[in-house]
This record gives C-alpha cells, sequence and structure tokens, in this order.
C-alpha cells in the first residue's frame, strides 16, 4: 500500500506550478503528496477503491469545474479522508445571498444590498425608488451562486433595464445589486485587501480593484495604518463558513468603514506574480503552502 498525506487534484493549466510548489515544499518536511490530473485520474481512483492508496488530506481544486472528477471527491467523501474545505461547507459558503444574510447577522459590513429572486421563478422585480437610491450608480449585479472569474458579474449597471438583461443571463440563479464601493486612496495606495485565510492562518495582500494587482501587506503597513481589524473580520468569516481556505476582499470607506466585498472565494487562483503580472506575490504563495503543510504536520503527529 502507497500511503500519501496529501492528495491534490486540479485541472486548470496554470495550477501546475501551485502543485509542482506544494509538492517540493511540503516534501521538505517529509510529507508525501499525490497529484492528480487528467492523466492519472482512473489510475487514482482504481487504487483507491482497492485499498492499494491510504490518503490522509485531500484538496481539491477540479470537481468544481470538471464532472470527471466528481467520481473523486465522492470517493473521498466515502473514505473520510480529511477534504479542505469540506463540500457542504463551500456549498454554502458560495452562496452570496446566504453570506449576505449571515454576515449582517454576525456584525460584518457589507455594500447595500438587494436579493432578488431568479428569473426563472419570477420574472418580474419590484423595487422603490428608495431602495434604487440606496444603490446609487452605478450598481453592481452579481449572480448568487456562479462563481469563478466574474461570471455574469456586472459592474457597472445603470438601469433595471441592466437588471432584467442580467438575471436571463443566469435565470434559475438568485441575484444580488450591491451598491459600489469607493475605497480610501492615500500614499499612492487604493486600500482595498485580498485576505486569505489558510489553514489557520491569515494573510493579507494590497489588492488593487482596478488593476488586479497584489502587493504584500507588511506587518509596519498594517500597523501604520491601523488596518488590525482585517484579520478580526476574516477570522470571523471562517467561524461562520467553517472553510480551511478561502480568500475575501475588504475595502476600507471614506466612512472608516471596513467593508467586506466579494464575500468568499474557496478556490483561490494561486498564479506566480513572478510569471502573472496579476498573480498573487511567490512569498505569499510559499506562506500559504507552509500553512497547509504545518496543518497536516501538526494533525499527522498527533
Amino acid at each position: 500500500m502507497k500511503k500519501f498525506d496529501l492528495a491534490l487534484a486540479y485541472t486548470w493549466e496554470y495550477d501546475e506550478d501551485f502543485v509542482l510548489r506544494v509538492k517540493e515544499l511540503l516534501s521538505t518536511t517529509n510529507l508525501t503528496t499525490l497529484l492528480i490530473s487528467y492523466h492519472n485520474l482512473e489510475e487514482v481512483v482504481e487504487n483507491f477503491c482497492k485499498g492499494l492508496y491510504e490518503i490522509r488530506f485531500f484538496l481539491d481544486r477540479a470537481s468544481d469545474v470538471e464532472e470527471d472528477f466528481e467520481v473523486l471527491a465522492r470517493l473521498m467523501e466515502e473514505k473520510k479522508v480529511f477534504i479542505f474545505n469540506k463540500y457542504s461547507f463551500a456549498k454554502l459558503a458560495n452562496d452570496k445571498a446566504t453570506m449576505h444574510l449571515e454576515f449582517i447577522t454576525h456584525g460584518i459590513n457589507t455594500p447595500y444590498t438587494i436579493i432578488i429572486s431568479p428569473y426563472r421563478e419570477k420574472e418580474n422585480i419590484e423595487l422603490n425608488l428608495e431602495q434604487l437610491a440606496k444603490l446609487g450608480r452605478p450598481f453592481i449585479i452579481k449572480p448568487a451562486n456562479t462563481t469563478g472569474g466574474g461570471i455574469g458579474v456586472v459592474k457597472g449597471a445603470e438601469t433595471l433595464a441592466d437588471v432584467l438583461k442580467a438575471r436571463k443571463d443566469l435565470e434559475n440563479d438568485k441575484y444580488l445589486l450591491q451598491q459600489k464601493i469607493l475605497p480610501v486612496e492615500k500614499d499612492g495606495k487604493r486600500f482595498w485587501f485580498r485576505c486569505f485565510y489558510a489553514f489557520e492562518k491569515i494573510i493579507n495582500c494590497w489588492w488593487n480593484d482596478l488593476t488586479h494587482v497584489y502587493e504584500i501587506l507588511t506587518i509596519e503597513e498594517k500597523n501604520y495604518y491601523n488596518l488590525s481589524e482585517i484579520d478580526k473580520i476574516v477570522l470571523k468569516i471562517h467561524e461562520i463558513t467553517k472553510l480551511d481556505f478561502f480568500s475575501t476582499e475588504i475595502a476600507l470607506t471614506h466612512e472608516n468603514k471596513f467593508v467586506v466585498i466579494d464575500y468568499v472565494n474557496d478556490q483561490c487562483d494561486m498564479r506566480f506574480k513572478s510569471k502573472h503580472p496579476d498573480g498573487v506575490p511567490d512569498e505569499v504563495v510559499d506562506k500559504i503552502i507552509n500553512a497547509l503543510g504545518d496543518f497536516i504536520t501538526k494533525r499527522v503527529n498527533c
């Protein structure tokens, strides 16, 4: 029998650098990694079913986009493997409408939001002038459950006609109409942050919402600009979602409020900045992988 501390499934070509780096860094602490993609999926499933493989932890970056990997995902659940971002938790976290209500209940600031039902359930929507005034112009239109790559998102909506058009694109999904948030700009920085909760560690970055370029948020900057509240918000999101690995976007507004914008992203883009201008700083990716290794090591040695 072959024993693996971590199995990591992926399909995206741009994940290649990340998964190879995971295997490399984990090997330095004597942790074994099984990388699973199209080329060996059937073999892994067969060997796992036959009891030839023992897998302790599973990081799934495939089954949400590729049906062929759903068999593997179900098998991991049946075999009681520890799955990072348990599927039932991820399903709830990916529903923006549900997260919006949960965040409000737990005291997390969000943009002013109107939740509307799927087009297939109700073609006509009723919005009064007061609601529209609070939204302001332009406003944001987001599908509640369709995620990844900005699918279905309209960033510059102006009218009800824009809402009606967007709802028809994904007619089975709920939609969120959101106030557009403008962050504080100071010292050449937009105070918009991409924050990672990674296997019990919190790692924060500056993230320009216009250029999508990351920069590391240093401890000195966090202290100088009094940004410690960010960590508390990220930790609260973890407590709500129970996810092991996710990112969120937080902006500091001119009213000096931290507002969570993109609530929960459970499939984080891990492209390296050294290869992609809008990628995650290499140092941050390494910190995330090291946090993964620490999490596994702690539990393997228990």
